[in-house]
């Protein structure tokens, strides 16, 4: 007999909390979380083995309603949290969620320079084009024509944020877009993510049917993307791909095999006495 874990299945209904959410009715991160608990079922990560951190904003109530260790943060500084938890603890699956305005706006840096360093976590965006728990403001992926934020009521002009083909030229090392709607492909999606090396970045166009009804018509606008241009290793086959598919091509989209940023964790201090007096004024 040995003292090796052994891994039990479990179904995805074991991952979610006690803790019932409180998105609005239709809301597309519904369908997130039931393919975040596929995925970990199906890649038998015990609970205790994942953390889920997140920023601010509605997607960002994520790891409230898993049984996972999770860690709900500050606003835009979700990636921060997940890349030193990673460093400090590589044997855990750590999973980042957030939304397009935690991730994009005020975390915009911090998802620029987790692309550049590529630990080895999965960052799912719940992209719905829209501030929902502030009330329907415009937020950095909403086109610039969107009239009906009260505070843009002409619409923003500012040509919306890119996030994949951002992701692509600043490093990570697996992009993909998926729906909500389609929770078992976006599962299966995710599985790839968590057990591919270094920084995963998965898109899931999430609706926010409150404030922008019109994202239901994204199910029938949404479509795979041909099998050629899937899951190619070369860049710039990818960029072509990503600043020309109109975000309407699902599925992953590029897959890198750059070398995962992980820092060798050795520290010099036997005590906390020596720690100590390295602060001292």
């Amino acid at each position: 007999m040995t003292n090796d874990k052994i891994a039990l299945q479990l179904q995805p209904k074991e991952y979610k909390s006690a803790v019932k959410p409180v998105w609005c009715p239709g809301c597309g991160d519904f369908g997130v979380l039931g393919a975040l608990t596929k995925a970990l079922a199906g890649l038998k990560i015990q609970p205790e083995d994942a953390a889920v951190i997140s920023g601010i904003g509605c997607s960002s109530r994520m790891p409230t309603y898993l049984s996972t260790y999770g860690f709900h943060g500050v606003h835009g500084r979700a990636l921060a949290v997940a890349t030193g938890l990673k460093v400090a603890r590589p044997d855990l699956t750590v999973i980042a969620t957030g939304g397009d305005g935690d991730g994009f706006s005020i975390g915009g840096n911090h998802f620029l320079h987790t692309c550049r360093r590529n630990p080895d976590l999965t960052y799912i965006v719940m992209d719905n084009q829209v501030y929902g728990m502030t009330k329907g403001q415009a937020s950095p992926t909403t086109e610039p024509n969107w009239e009906r934020a009260k505070l843009t009521p002409s619409g923003t002009g500012i040509n919306p944020f890119q996030p994949l083909a951002i992701a692509l030229a600043s490093g990570a090392n697996f992009i993909a877009r998926c729906s909500s709607s389609d929770s078992n492909g976006t599962a299966r999606v995710l599985m790839e993510a968590i057990r591919h090396p270094g920084f995963s970045m998965v898109q899931v166009l999430s609706p926010c049917v409150t404030f922008r009804p019109e994202q239901r018509e994204w199910k029938r606008s949404l479509i795979p993307a041909p099998e050629d241009m899937q899951r190619t290793p070369d860049p710039a086959e990818a960029a072509r791909l990503l600043m020309t598919d109109e975000g309407v091509y699902t599925g992953i989209l590029y897959v890198g095999d750059r070398p995962v940023y992980q820092p060798k964790l050795k520290s010099e201090i036997d005590n906390i006495a020596t720690l100590d007096e390295e602060f001292r004024l």
